[in-house]
């Protein structure tokens, strides 16, 4: 059985009617290597102009439901400096101390580790993406 049968096999039995726009949106996020909801909208959008971005976010959601996806995986740094903290990440020492960083303080963060350890010059991040 393929991923694709497993995933609507799942989706199924979790009580998701499939759709051709939830076949086309699995298709989307199985052939590409999509970093936000975003993007998979603007792929979807460019295929189906009919599929709404709500109709990503749920999709998302229900693959997130049955474990097929994890947004934990799909990171894209895209805010600006002024973004809500709980936009970004929290961080955890080994003391318990917490830190709730915006994407833009993470930005920020990961630029500085960067150039310290010598990765950067005179570049800007533009995405994270994190791997399991």
């Amino acid at each position: 059985m393929s991923k694709k049968e497993q995933i609507i096999e799942k989706l199924k039995e979790n009580g998701c009617r499939i759709t051709k726009q939830r076949l086309r949106l699995i298709d989307i996020i199985l052939e590409n290597d999509c970093s936000s909801c975003k993007e998979i909208f603007y792929k979807a959008s460019k295929a189906d102009e009919k599929i709404g971005v709500a109709t990503v976010y749920r999709m998302i959601n229900a693959l997130e439901e049955i474990g097929a996806i994890s947004r934990k995986n799909m990171y894209k740094i895209e805010c600006s400096e002024d973004c809500p903290p709980e936009c970004g990440c929290v961080i955890i020492l080994d003391d318990d101390t917490t830190y709730h960083l915006s994407e833009g303080s993470w930005n920020r963060v990961v630029q500085e580790g960067l150039k310290r350890c010598g990765y950067l010059k005179d570049q800007k991040v533009s995405s994270i993406k994190v791997q399991n």
